[in-house]
């Protein structure tokens, strides 16, 4: 009985783990958050720059995603497809908050050299969400 009662709790505990889940969200409370953590309201058209920025590397976030967030994109290195970035064409986007801070992690680390800001973050998806289709 006390080796069932551990295995369902094993169990449980691996359904509880986030790591087993997304961490289910929505773009305009990831924006929130950001907004919280930077204590600055976001610039729509300061995202809008600092995506096509190059930040005095080789290329920018828009070599990969394209100038206009509503395209398909293609990465520079791998040809892989990426899928839109504006919330508006592509509504997966930004409803996993795990999710979007491994890609800043990895695509600031790319085009910066660095981790993104809290005030950049919020900047960059201040103006996705401003994007119409």
């Amino acid at each position: 009985m006390k080796l069932l009662i551990g295995l369902f709790s094993a169990a449980f505990l691996v359904l509880l783990s986030p790591h087993t889940h997304a961490e289910s969200t929505t773009p305009a409370r990831q924006l929130e958050t950001f907004i919280q953590l930077s204590g600055i309201q976001p610039k729509v058209s300061a995202g809008r720059d600092f995506f096509t920025a190059n930040h005095g590397r080789d290329f920018s976030c828009s070599s990969c995603h394209t100038t206009d967030p509503t395209a398909t994109g293609k990465h520079a290195k791998t040809g892989r497809s990426i899928q839109p970035m504006a919330p508006k064409e592509n509504p997966e986007r930004f409803t996993d908050a795990a999710k979007t801070e491994k890609w800043f992690h990895i695509n600031c680390g790319e085009v910066l050299g660095r981790e993104c800001t809290p005030e950049e973050k919020s900047d960059v998806l201040s103006w996705l969400l401003s994007i119409k289709k």
